[in-house]
């Protein structure tokens, strides 16, 4: 049973039984979809009873990696781990009226499409919240294996795009009784999820899904031509059970991982979406789609100056050549320019500058920080904390540095407050720079 003084929101799925948190609403773990292993997912119908939506959403079994705790820290000490993972958080603020109608933020998490979680604490997006007058959605979907690889005749591929598709479908459907605005949704991703939205643009329904995207250091550079790879992990994975322990899933993924070093680049990032099966077009037909379909997005996407230098600190042994005396420095600063350029900043001007001559509405930001006393500089997740998470958790990281939270968190409500106002109205008042951390621009159509 829950107490009579917890908040209670009637949506078309259920009455959702949330919980106070300070300046916050919290509706948690709402289940959005349900899904058999590698079977495609089915909504979650309508509850008799109420939906008590109080604890955290589990996220999916995943293939731990000891690296990133050293730097983001414990990052699921808070969460449980479970298939029955298509599950959403809604965060609102605590004194939203119903007649608001307030922007929609939906989060798709990073993590290489092997890792991560939405309700992880570094997502923590109570400040937003507060601040801009926001609802945030947190999604979680399937990962790897049980997600992301699949073959005709064996596992349907795209399994977690289709889960993201289920749990935009419950937005449209509920948002409003959780006084957001339907036709105010804005998918704000990182990493690979920002690589799923934009590849949930080039779906038959996106337009009736979102109006709005924000895409943080996609990978775009590796996204394509990936047939010959996702054939030699298909076969490296072999017949995968769907009723054995998860466990043994977890072991074929890193075998899988493994095998496919020789495709370069595009193996730092082995599992994604597949081309040609739902519910992507053929990879010919991708750049005419998203071409064909900018008119009805707005856009703002970036990436951060150093992007590969985060890796460069935590794989060991571009660790140990970038601490040799005279050349491992600039060996690794060349690296990571050429590395972080083709797998991020060039394909993402390259994106925003096809949309806006497409017709669509284009920004383009680049996040240049460096915090004081941090190895990794302005790389690969540095932008995260402008926009989410708390003092609490990314203290714990040695992502900031000796950076003052104070001085941080000032330039990141300059850039929070950027970014609600292009979900509210999808302009920008470009350009814009926040001194020391961020530069934004309009891409226009001459470009």
């Amino acid at each position: 049973m829950y107490p009579s003084d917890f908040p209670q929101f009637q949506t078309a799925a259920g009455t959702i039984v949330a919980r106070r948190d300070g300046r916050v609403v919290r509706a948690t773990g709402i289940r959005y979809a349900r899904a058999k292993r590698f079977q495609y997912p089915e909504p979650e119908p309508v509850a008799a009873s109420p939906i008590v939506a109080t604890a955290p959403a589990p996220a999916c079994p995943q293939v731990a990696d000891a690296r990133l705790d050293e730097v983001l820290g414990d990052l699921y000490q808070e969460l449980t781990f479970s298939e029955d993972c298509l599950r959403l958080s809604v965060t609102l603020p605590a004194d939203a009226d119903p007649a608001e109608q307030l922007p929609v933020l939906v989060w798709v998490h990073g993590g290489s499409y092997v890792t991560g979680a939405g309700d992880l604490s570094i997502y923590d997006p109570t400040a937003l919240v507060t601040e801009q007058r926001v609802v945030f959605v947190a999604v979680t979907y399937r990962l790897g294996l049980l997600g992301f690889l699949g073959s005709e005749g064996g596992t349907p591929p795209n399994l977690g795009l289709l889960d993201l598709l289920e749990a935009l479908r419950w937005v449209q459907r509920n948002i409003a009784g959780l006084h957001g605005n339907p036709a105010l949704v804005t998918l704000l991703g990182h990493s690979s999820g920002a690589d799923a939205i934009a590849q949930l643009m080039l779906t038959a329904e996106a337009s009736s899904l979102f109006r709005r995207v924000v895409l943080h250091s996609a990978p775009l550079g590796i996204t394509r031509h990936r047939r010959a790879m996702s054939r030699a992990m298909v076969a490296a994975a072999g017949p995968l059970s769907a009723l054995g322990p998860v466990g043994e899933v977890l072991a074929r993924e890193s075998s899988v991982t493994k095998s496919v070093r020789r495709f370069g680049l595009k193996s730092g990032m082995p599992f994604g979406p597949q081309y040609g099966a739902p519910p992507l077009p053929p990879e010919t037909a991708v750049e005419e789609t998203w071409a064909a379909v900018a008119p009805q997005f707005d856009v703002l996407i970036g990436a951060t100056a150093e992007e590969t230098r985060f890796f460069a600190v935590i794989e060991p042994s571009l660790n140990r050549l970038l601490r040799l005396p005279l050349l491992g420095a600039p060996v690794v600063r060349l690296l990571t320019t050429l590395s972080s350029n083709a797998i991020y900043l060039h394909p993402a001007i390259a994106f925003a500058r096809r949309h806006a001559q497409a017709g669509g509405r284009a920004y383009h930001f680049l996040v240049h920080f460096q915090p004081t006393g941090s190895p990794f500089g302005a790389a690969h997740t540095i932008d995260l904390p402008l926009l989410l998470g708390t003092e609490a958790s990314w203290a714990a990281t040695p992502l900031l540095g000796q950076t003052k939270w104070a001085e941080f968190n000032e330039a990141a409500r300059q850039v929070r407050q950027l970014w609600a106002g292009f979900a509210r109205t999808g302009s920008l008042p470009a350009p814009v720079e926040v001194p020391g951390v961020l530069s934004l621009r309009q891409v226009s159509k001459a470009e």
